[in-house]
């Protein structure tokens, strides 16, 4: 009897770890933690120099500049494949002040990504108020969809210096952000309330903003240090 048991956990065991190891097969790894393979500027064939990999971490290797300097352009998009329907996964940190932005249904032959994508901002809140002299407003603070749709108040951001996670969903215009672990905003794309605000004084010069169905995954430049790791996206 119980060899029957063992064998009969034996089974279960190799069910779980089989049905697991499916499941993570399903994760595009988008960065190896050693190159940049699968990256690129954005309207550009090459990497932009400031782009390393270092620690193996995915960074953009700068001087901070305060907002009145900004300057960016230097945007890099994942090339290998576009996306429609997806769940997003990276870890981030920033410099004290630090800023950038993850995009998604990015297409090329445009000024920059954020004339035509959705953003997910990635910011130090704290710190980019205190470095600029300046106050925010919640549409433009970590985790929001930069313009249009402001994150919970509850959220938990992590300080400067310290490993944020982030996560995008997007499965049929339904789209959520979410930050360390717990959802922060959610809301339908081309629904009224969307489109209201897409037709705000914010886009009103971008007529191309939010068309795409589909597209790349981008990662912004603003003139600031920053870190990726463990970039991985899972079609749905």
């Amino acid at each position: 009897m119980n060899r029957i048991i063992n064998i009969i956990k034996f089974f279960i065991i190799m069910l779980f770890v089989s049905c697991n190891s499916s499941k993570n097969s399903d994760w595009i790894y988008m960065f190896d933690g050693k190159t940049t393979d699968g990256w690129r500027g954005y309207n550009n064939e090459t990497m932009p120099k400031k782009w390393e990999v270092i620690n193996g971490e995915l960074t953009f290797n700068t001087e901070l500049k305060l907002e009145k300097d900004w300057d960016g352009g230097n945007d890099i998009i994942y090339y290998k494949e576009q996306f429609e329907n997806f769940e997003l996964y990276l870890e981030w940190k920033l410099p004290k002040g630090g800023n950038s932005g993850v995009f998604y249904h990015v297409q090329e032959g445009y000024d920059a990504p954020h004339n035509i994508s959705p953003e997910y901002q990635i910011l130090d809140d704290d710190g980019w108020e205190e470095i600029n002299n300046a106050k925010l407003k919640n549409w433009q603070k970590a985790g929001a969809n930069y313009g249009m749709h402001e994150p919970n108040i509850s959220k938990k951001l992590n300080p400067s210096g310290q490993w944020n996670s982030s996560r995008i969903i997007h499965d049929n215009n339904k789209v959520e952000h979410w930050l360390n672990g717990k959802i922060i905003l959610s809301f339908f794309k081309d629904s009224d309330d969307w489109n209201k605000k897409r037709n705000s004084e914010i886009f009103r010069d971008k007529t191309d903003y939010g068309k795409f169905k589909k597209g790349y995954i981008a990662l912004q430049d603003h003139d600031t240090p920053i870190w990726f790791r463990n970039i991985r996206i899972k079609k749905l």
